[in-house]
């Protein structure tokens, strides 16, 4: 095209190319295939037994702790969340 237009939008596209990867990460930081997600996975893992341990179902506990969150709980009573002060609550 006249004017360098196909210049412009081919440089266009590499820029975007280029920036996909990281619009793919998002908030989270956490690229496809690092090992984040695995670490999160675990973090769950953990909390969900900790729940069993603690004599709490894990399946009614999460459900209700991301209720909760959705509802605002304050940021500054967390800890009421975790599995042992919950069951301590109910």
């Amino acid at each position: 095209m006249a004017g360098g237009q196909v210049d412009d939008h081919v440089r266009f596209d590499a820029r975007e190319r280029a920036t996909r990867h990281r619009r793919r990460q998002g908030r989270t930081g956490c690229s496809p295939g690092a090992d984040c997600g695995g670490e999160r996975a675990a973090v769950m893992y953990s909390l969900l037994e900790t729940a069993k341990l603690n004599g709490v179902n894990p399946q009614h506990w999460l459900a209700d702790v991301l209720d909760r969150i959705g509802q605002s709980h304050p940021i500054n009573r967390l800890d009421e969340l975790l599995p042992w002060n919950w069951a301590a609550s109910r």
